[in-house]
């Protein structure tokens, strides 16, 4: 405060004029004494005597350049650990930071960073780290199956073995605290590809005859007289029709037969004998008499001579 005063030129004495300037300063001393308000505040543990002039306590503290937040207790769990924290920080952010406890971009803190502190908080640190790591993996082989009309239904045959590929995967592996959480892959290269496996199935039905011919059909059942021969017994292993023959009990077989009966080239099934194309015929063979097909000698022999049904497919 600063006061002036302003003596007016009048022609008093000098004695009145100190009188009246000892008024002034008692006066003045007596304000300043009973103002004042004298406080004492502990400062991190330190007592300080603080004399103010001020009306409130906040605006005392600003006066005085003393920082008004009260210190809080919280708990930070991080690392394993379980800190017991007193500080007088305003936010989560400032108090690690004071701490010296440090964050990486990828580690999460709960509540926000930005939080404000408050007594009995508990804090949780999860570290967050990402590692990408690159490994191999087998490429599946697709299987295609290609349909024999002129096999059992029964049979299959494998063409081409299937083999596996191979690949390089680029995974990125998130672990929190040390522990791993998840897997994600980012990215994927074929080194060798896959070789698909082919194998051929048959849509031949195995046919079996009964009393009254064919459990599916009696359309078109002959009885017919069968004998068989060998190839030991040819001189060449083609037939009449140019067909080499073949016995092949899970598809179509040669046999001989009339063609005034039965036209060359008509798809068979002869029971205990199986599917058989007409493709030879010989001049001992007439009417309803057949003649089929065996690899060897012995095997005709086995056969004998047999009254079957015959059942023409087409």
């Amino acid at each position: 405060m600063i006061i002036i005063v302003k003596f007016i030129k009048y022609k008093m004495k000098k004695s009145a004029i100190n009188f009246i300037m000892i008024t002034i300063i008692t006066t003045l001393t007596t304000f300043m004494c009973f103002a004042g308000k004298n406080s004492t505040l502990i400062v991190d543990g330190e007592p300080m005597e603080l004399v103010t002039y001020q009306e409130t306590f906040q605006s005392t503290l600003s006066s005085a350049e003393i920082n008004d937040t009260m210190p809080v207790n919280v708990t930070v769990f991080v690392d394993n650990k379980e800190l017991n924290i007193n500080s007088s920080e305003k936010t989560i952010d400032l108090m690690l930071k004071a701490e010296k406890i440090s964050l990486s971009t990828t580690d999460r803190v709960s509540p926000s960073i930005g939080a404000m502190l408050f007594p009995g908080m508990n804090i949780i640190i999860t570290r967050v780290k990402i590692s990408t790591i690159k490994q191999t993996a087998p490429i599946a082989f697709k299987t295609i199956t290609k349909k024999d009309v002129n096999t059992l239904n029964s049979k299959i045959k494998v063409l081409q073995n299937g083999i596996l590929g191979q690949k390089s995967v680029t995974v990125n592996v998130t672990y929190e605290n040390g522990k791993e959480v998840s897997r994600k892959v980012t990215s994927e290269k074929v080194i060798k590809s896959a070789k698909d496996k082919i194998i051929v199935q048959g849509t031949l039905p195995r046919i079996t005859f009964s009393r009254g011919g064919s459990l599916t059909s009696s359309k078109d059942i002959i009885t017919v007289k069968a004998t068989a021969y060998s190839a030991d017994e040819m001189n060449n292993t083609y037939t009449a029709s140019g067909l080499k023959t073949v016995r092949n009990p899970n598809g179509y077989s040669t046999i001989a037969v009339d063609p005034r009966i039965i036209p060359m080239g008509t798809k068979l099934y002869v029971e205990d004998y199986g599917y058989a194309i007409a493709a030879d015929k010989g001049s001992a063979i007439k009417g309803n008499f057949i003649d089929v097909f065996f690899n060897t000698n012995k095997e005709a022999l086995n056969w004998g001579v047999k009254y079957i049904k015959v059942q023409i497919l087409d």
